[in-house]
């Protein structure tokens, strides 16, 4: 079996378009998650095929080993926020599924990305607030509570750091500036 790196590849949607693109073009997926696609050892895989695919979709194929690294730091804080499974400290949830130093893959990470693990999983938060104040079904402390904040305050303040306005004047404001979950650095 082959498989591949895929940059952007950030929700259920994505791996469903990706999965669909890719077998309309004859390429047998034995399976596929977020960040990764694994080909049928009987599929006949041309990479500048796969490329073309993936680019024509919004996704990128990771060729090398750091980018491979920084790809999976993403996953699984995307996966982690998603499924609320990061009830942990940070450096501690990415050493346990990277099974590598903290420190290297904070260092590798900042130099590549222009931004800390912590402050792009608070990108991510941020972003999980706003759709969830979009939904409207949820107060302000049951969104800081689901995303794993000691206190709505907290919430707030960093809310209000990173977009410029209270989460009650932007939900007020109903202009909905979310950035999508591959966009953020």
């Amino acid at each position: 079996m082959t498989s591949f790196k895929v940059k952007n590849m950030v929700c259920d949607r994505c791996k469903s378009v990706l999965k669909s693109e890719l077998e309309k073009n004859g390429l047998r997926i034995a399976h596929i998650e977020l960040g990764e696609v694994t080909f049928e050892e009987s599929s006949n895989i041309e990479i500048n095929k796969v490329r073309e695919i993936l680019d024509r979709n919004g996704f990128e194929l990771v060729i090398g080993q750091k980018e491979q690294l920084i790809t999976q730091i993403k996953k699984h804080l995307i996966v982690g926020l998603q499924d609320q499974s990061l009830n942990q400290n940070l450096s501690k949830y990415i050493v346990d599924k990277m099974n590598k130093d903290y420190s290297v893959l904070s260092k590798l990470f900042s130099a590549h990305e222009g931004i800390t693990i912590e402050k792009y999983f608070i990108g991510l938060k941020i972003e999980s607030v706003k759709e969830l104040i979009q939904m409207g079904d949820r107060t302000f402390s049951e969104i800081a509570y689901q995303l794993g904040y000691n206190s709505s305050s907290h919430l707030a303040r960093q809310f209000k750091s990173a977009t410029g306005m209270s989460m009650g004047a932007y939900q007020k404001a109903r202009e909905w500036n979310r950035k999508p979950l591959d966009q953020i650095v």
